[in-house]
């Protein structure tokens, strides 16, 4: 049980820091132009499709890393561009519309261009096995590498955030856009750039998780709705509260899709524990996010106030 438990805390931390490199582009953008994008989901299929035919072309992981998240940033800033900033004064149901109907198009262009069928994505060879990291205790190698990269990438978007100008200007526009544009900031330069550095960071996401999921058309949506669980449970525009409330999600969706399954076949018959233990597993992080809402209305670390 103690391997079990510690198996499950290193999935849900691997899972927590791919959630928070879609949920930190989110929050931002929200809460810097008050603007839901739900495209934000289509640029993690675009980064993982991108990255799985960069790697197969170019025979290496980190190549093909690293074109597509060079890739993604770009197709984000033209999207950005060239239709986005047409919606930035609209209400909210004008963004949900047209930036749903830029999800569906991004679905069919990548159908045209890669086709229907899932395509293939393999970890580097040099980590398809298993490390041990304590006495009887073995972990596969490629994931340690997302865990590793996702703490390397979150220390790396904090020291921006908080030790760089571009960061305080992150900060400002975030805790209170108008004030921003009065003190000089220019906010529509400022959003380009977070915009193209969220893209960027779904692309890491994707590309990453790509080798364990499959590389599919639609592959956004899911993890587009776990993505604002995440950054109403942080507090929208909150880097922190991005990264922790990614951590709260990633950790209780993986440990309670296990654990709760086998604590119900000891309380109950095991034809009833089969359904219902997937099915309460499953509503967890809504009732996490309920929880959170309801002694924090704001999130737990809001940046606005």
């Amino acid at each position: 049980m103690t391997i079990l438990i510690l198996e499950q805390a290193l999935n849900g931390l691997q899972f927590g820091l791919m959630l928070f490199l879609l949920a930190a582009g989110l929050t931002l953008v929200f809460g810097i132009m008050d603007m839901i994008n739900l495209a934000h989901g289509s640029l993690y299929m675009v980064g993982a499709y991108l990255v799985a035919s960069a790697t197969a072309a170019s025979g290496s992981f980190a190549l093909g890393l690293l074109a597509g998240v060079v890739g993604a940033a770009a197709f984000g800033l033209l999207l950005e561009v060239v239709v986005l900033r047409r919606l930035y004064q609209r209400d909210h149901l004008s963004q949900v519309l047209g930036t749903f109907a830029i999800l569906l198009m991004c679905n069919e262009a990548v159908r045209f261009v890669w086709g229907s069928q899932p395509i293939g994505a393999s970890a580097p060879a040099a980590l398809s096995g298993p490390v041990e990291l304590l006495p009887g205790f073995f972990y596969p190698a490629y994931r340690l590498l997302i865990i590793g990269a996702g703490l390397a990438v979150a220390v790396l978007l904090w020291l921006l955030v908080t030790r760089t100008r571009l960061g305080m200007q992150v900060r400002a526009g975030a805790s209170n856009r108008e004030m921003a544009q009065a003190m000089g900031v220019n906010v529509q330069r400022l959003f380009s750039a977070v915009f193209g550095l969220g893209a960027a960071l779904c692309a890491v996401a994707g590309g990453l998780m790509g080798p364990l999921l499959a590389v599919q058309v639609g592959m956004g949506e899911s993890i587009l709705i776990l993505a604002f669980v995440v950054i109403v449970i942080g507090g929208i525009g909150s880097i922190r509260g991005a990264l922790v409330g990614a951590l709260l999600v990633g950790v209780v969706d993986t440990a309670g899709r296990t654990l709760i399954p086998l604590l119900f076949e000891q309380l109950m018959p095991l034809d009833l524990a089969a359904s219902a233990g997937p099915a309460v597993a499953s509503i967890l992080i809504y009732v996490l996010m309920a929880a959170v809402l309801f002694w924090k209305p704001q999130g737990l670390f809001p940046a606005h106030g």
